[in-house]
């Protein structure tokens, strides 16, 4: 008696290929980060063949790229979610504490983002590239004072430091134990250290 060949998990039926080779890749990389990313095993996934892939995509470099500005994207709508939340806290505390709370629950899709080579390697021209300098544009607006170089320098360190502190929590190394002090109270405090810093140069530079 013969038995119904079963096709493989989450495989593929009719539609768009690349789009489904982009969530099963995303599926991959939460796991595993984006080490765990294969185009022969996400054929294999999907039911397809195994040239089937490349034609959308030319290697796993261009796969990559794409995967992660659709990370960078629903990172994005987090972060748009958190600022637009109603709070009496700072836009700047929203969104850092959202980030925070993206980059340890979704560890592996964090470090395809930031702990990955795809960045560099990706034209500047990229959806990659659009979808990060989204994220940057959203921090920049949750800084007040005008947009210029000052704004974009305290941007960049509430992103290294925020960044740090994600990365550093993901290896078990900022517990906040020893000095009784939360990841996401080292985190307000980041903030309210960066917004005073940037309302005294802003009160300096009107006077």
């Amino acid at each position: 008696m013969s038995h119904p060949i079963r096709k493989p998990r989450h495989s593929y039926h009719h539609g768009d290929l690349r789009e489904a080779l982009i969530e099963a890749a995303l599926r991959e990389a939460e796991q595993g980060g984006p080490e765990a990313i294969s185009i022969k095993a996400l054929a294999k996934t999907l039911g397809v063949s195994q040239p089937a892939p490349y034609r959308h995509f030319a290697d796993r470099e261009a796969l990559l790229v794409a995967v992660t500005a659709e990370a960078f994207r629903q990172f994005n709508a987090v972060l748009r979610q958190a600022v637009a939340a109603s709070s009496r806290r700072s836009k700047l505390s929203r969104l850092a504490q959202a980030a925070l709370v993206f980059g340890l629950e979704r560890s592996g899709i964090y470090r395809l983002m930031f702990a990955s080579q795809t960045m560099a390697c990706a034209a500047e021209d990229s959806e990659l590239h659009v979808a990060a300098q989204e994220t940057f544009a959203l921090l920049l607006d949750a800084l007040d004072g005008p947009r210029d170089l000052l704004r974009e320098r305290y941007a960049l360190q509430v992103w290294a430091s925020l960044h740090g502190v994600v990365m550093l929590a993901q290896q078990g190394l900022l517990t906040g134990k020893s000095i009784n002090v939360s990841r996401e109270e080292l985190v307000e405090d980041m903030v309210a250290q960066t917004l005073k810093s940037l309302q005294s140069a802003n009160d300096g530079a009107r006077d």
